[in-house]
């Protein structure tokens, strides 16, 4: 069935449950700052249109988080934006919710017969007397409620009349909204925009939502077959949180629905890559390198023939461009780049080379890349200043350094420098080894009133085997300013790659200060 048919409503609502579904992820849990917090960008800098933020009556934490962010909400004027999902259990979830602040119940209901009769051992009508009764009393109580079809894709599929008819009476009683969950994420977009187009054609005008899960890797084309089809709202968490194999992301599918829909959504791009990585340092799930739109890698180029293109007039740039999402577009160095690729990186740290040095310093790039060496862009000064005569005087370099750690005493680290001309030592304590020795940099740096940039991650790699003498390669990201540093250090020992990969770092720094 094509995806032709116009809703009624010309804009897509985005309801994020990162904070419900998203913590059915494997080892996450969120703490009450962390959920307020999340709540507050969510709603205020994200610009979702609401927000999903627990399931009743779960754990003392629950109660409590979900306290504290009704009070805010109901301070900021958004309470109907946050909504708790709820059970048909006639007056718990709901007396549940409102005991706390709430006033929007996401009622569970059984969105397939076979979950109806096996599940609850109920008939489909005793099971809809008792939404009907739970429904009553959160009305009663002056609740907004929403309805969740659990299983509906498998219910849909097996018995079209057991969903049609719950639909029905789900909006008789006064449900405001149905919410279509492809409970086990087994849908195809084709699929999804014909069972969306069946229910929109029997309830013109009523609102239904679609929740996707991922267990495809379809949950964007789901979702976006379904507003073609007639959804006015798609489920989402933050960097596709969730069970399984997650929910549709908020960031992949907001592009996806200005690009593609037709239709608005009043999501603030340029704010996904911040809430991404809140949620990633919150949830402590690293976000894919290649994810879309937030992935370290997304808005890099690498083959040499794409700098190229780019730097003859933009011809391998579209409209997904990195600018819309606040970002830039990197030309990764490595041994597929070409000699546009390592102009553009010398040129955004300030460098100009004659044609021989540059051919000379792209032959070192493909002779590490060959070795499985990786050169961040900060790496090229290091590059230029052995094979150019535009080299820079090294102004900062580690003479010696000491880390000793036991059970019963925090790291202590001793070292001596050479800063611009001098030698300096310094001794610091740290939480860990290396941290005492950034302390112990620190403390020299606060001698001679300089700043010491702000390390912004911190990541090991090692190679696949378990070797334990095998080469570790650290890569560090620094801010200092409105810039950042990257670079990257080798070592047998992982203590000393990244140290290596600081030395580098403070040298490009005082090389930045100089030129800023």
């Amino acid at each position: 069935m094509p995806f032709n048919n116009e809703s009624a409503f010309s804009s897509v609502e985005i309801m994020d449950t990162t904070l419900r579904d998203g913590e059915q992820t494997e080892e996450v849990s969120f703490t009450l700052n962390e959920k307020l917090a999340l709540a507050k960008k969510l709603l205020l800098e994200v610009k979702v249109d609401r927000i999903e933020i627990a399931s009743a009556r779960v754990s003392k934490g629950e109660e409590e988080s979900c306290k504290a962010i009704f009070a805010w909400a109901k301070e900021a004027g958004l309470l109907d934006k946050v909504e708790v999902l709820g059970f048909v259990d006639f007056n718990k979830s709901v007396d549940w919710i409102s005991s706390l602040g709430g006033k929007v119940l996401n009622l569970l209901c059984k969105g397939s017969k076979n979950h109806c009769v096996n599940q609850l051992h109920k008939t489909p009508q005793e099971h809809f007397e008792d939404i009907k009764k739970t429904v009553e009393f959160a009305h009663s109580k002056g609740f907004i409620v929403n309805a969740y079809l659990e299983d509906f894709s498998n219910g849909i599929k097996e018995e079209e009349k057991y969903v049609i008819d719950l639909v029905e009476g789900l909006f008789s009683i006064g449900v405001q909204r149905v919410m279509l969950a492809d409970t086990l994420g087994i849908l195809s977009p084709e699929e999804t925009s014909k069972y969306v187009s069946k229910l929109h054609s029997v309830f013109q005008g009523k609102r239904f939502d679609f929740h996707g899960h991922n267990d495809y890797g379809l949950a964007v084309a789901n979702s976006l077959a379904a507003i073609k089809a007639g959804c006015n709202g798609i489920h989402v968490t933050v960097n596709g949180l969730g069970e399984r194999a997650g929910n549709t992301p908020l960031e992949a599918i907001v592009p996806v629905v200005h690009d593609f829909s037709g239709k608005k959504c009043g999501v603030d791009e340029k704010k996904l890559v911040a809430i991404s990585h809140l949620v990633e340092l919150f949830s402590k799930r690293r976000i894919e390198k290649n994810h879309p739109i937030v992935g370290q890698v997304v808005f890099t180029q690498t083959a040499g023939i794409h700098a190229d293109g780019d730097k003859k007039g933009g011809l391998y740039k579209s409209k997904l461009s990195a600018g819309r999402f606040n970002r830039t577009t990197k030309y990764t160095i490595g041994k597929l780049s070409g000699k546009a690729s390592i102009e553009i990186s010398l040129k955004q740290l300030g460098i100009t080379l004659s044609k021989e040095d540059l051919a000379k310093v792209l032959q070192r790039v493909i002779e590490l890349g060959d070795k499985k060496e990786f050169v961040s862009k900060e790496d090229l000064f290091f590059i230029v200043n052995e094979l150019s005569a535009n080299g820079f005087a090294q102004r900062f370099k580690v003479l010696d350094y000491k880390i000793t750690s036991s059970a019963h005493k925090k790291p202590k680290a001793s070292v001596r420098v050479l800063l611009n001309g001098k030698n300096y030592s310094a001794v610091a304590l740290g939480d860990g080894g290396y941290n005492a020795f950034t302390n112990a940099l620190k403390k020299i740096f606060d001698k001679k009133k300089l700043s010491f940039p702000q390390l912004l991650d911190y990541e090991v790699r090692i190679p696949v085997g378990g070797r334990t003498d095998a080469l570790v390669e650290t890569k560090t990201i620094w801010k200092r300013g409105n810039r950042k540093i990257e670079t990257i250090g080798v070592s047998t020992d992982q203590v000393e790659a990244a140290i290596k990969a600081t030395e580098k770092m403070i040298n490009v720094a005082l090389m930045i200060g100089e030129r800023d």
